[in-house]
């Protein structure tokens, strides 16, 4: 028996709700954590007392190190701690009584989207960065991320401009009763680390295409969170299909297992099926399908347990915000 959501119609978003979905927001969901990262940063040892930590952060100006030993990631000291030690006099302490052990950690390779989510959930000031082999590569903090977003701000906006100029005449000359572009991707289950470049893709082909920034910055969220969920919960992949008209987008996400036991219950905040492993690299939050429903203005959500699940969403296009300016798009609009 098919389990499945009822149609839902939601009033277009308007501008000032869109606004909400910046280009913060979404350069969040593109860049990855390497990218912003401070890389080799400075690490202590758990030989070391508490008052070689207060020279460390004197000199190096630093608020914060990793704690490694032969190569492995064991710990994390922060100024906090510092200051801790400070107050009960006891700079001569090793630096173990203080460090935090087995510290959150993000992967390289991970969105920054997802080092904010750690960030918020854990309260804590720093995050190492890890490889595959879990080896530190670097250490990210707030205002890692801040720069990284204002230069990347800075970066892409020139060389933007140009590619949405040539992209957003794509339907001009073309004559039919209905014109249409389709993208289509095919995503790997478990692939963390190519996780999001597909929605980066199809948000970037609507932002050239000439589609309003919030119209892109919608699907490329809607987009990604499906994508993740095709990552994390299947045991084949799937496959995100996009379908883009001057008047709308659909897309139709769909996979062949496992599906879904209780779809009411899917669509609740917080409700995850993720396992720990998902869940110990950042993912599996339980909050994709309710990201996914603030962003589109149609979503229904079809599962069949052991078999798969398909997920079809549509985004409506306003005059305003019609992809393609050329003859095709007009005249789809005056129908």
């Amino acid at each position: 028996m098919t389990e499945q959501t009822p149609l839902r119609k939601s009033s277009l978003i308007s501008d000032q709700e869109a606004e909400n979905i910046t280009r913060v927001e979404e350069l969040a969901y593109e860049i990855k954590v390497q990218e912003v990262m401070t890389p080799n940063p400075i690490t202590m040892t758990t030989s070391m007392k508490m008052r070689e930590v207060l020279e460390q952060f004197r000199v190096a100006r630093i608020s914060g190190a990793p704690i490694v030993e032969e190569g492995q990631l064991i710990g994390i000291i922060s100024i906090e701690d510092l200051i801790r030690c400070l107050i009960k006099a006891d700079l001569e302490a090793e630096i173990q009584k203080y460090m935090t052990h087995n510290p959150f950690t993000v992967k390289g390779d991970d969105p920054v989207v997802e080092a904010l989510k750690m960030f918020v959930s854990t309260k804590v000031g720093r995050l190492p960065v890890i490889n595959k082999e879990g080896q530190l590569i670097g250490i990210l903090t707030k205002g890692d991320i801040t720069r990284g977003l204002l230069k990347a701000l800075q970066q892409d906006y020139q060389t933007e401009e140009v590619r949405r100029y040539r992209a957003s005449h794509l339907f001009e000359d073309i004559e039919s009763e209905r014109t249409s572009l389709i993208l289509r991707y095919n995503i790997k289950a478990g692939d963390f680390t190519h996780g999001g470049e597909a929605s980066s893709k199809i948000k970037r082909a609507l932002s050239r295409m000439g589609a309003s920034p919030q119209i892109a910055r919608r699907c490329g969220i809607a987009t990604y969170e499906a994508e993740m969920n095709l990552i994390i919960h299947t045991t084949e992949g799937g496959v995100i299909r996009v379908e883009i008209e001057p008047h709308q987008i659909s897309i139709d996400v769909y996979d062949s297992g496992p599906g879904i036991q209780d779809v009411e219950l899917a669509m609740k905040p917080g409700y995850s099926t993720a396992s720990e492993k998902v869940r110990e690299l950042g993912f599996g939050a339980g909050m994709g399908l309710v990201n996914i429903s603030r962003c589109v203005d149609i979503m229904k959500l079809e599962s069949v347990w052991g078999k798969g699940t398909r997920l079809r969403m549509k985004i409506f296009l306003k005059k305003e915000d019609t992809v393609g300016e050329g003859h095709a798009a007009k005249s789809l609009e005056e129908k």
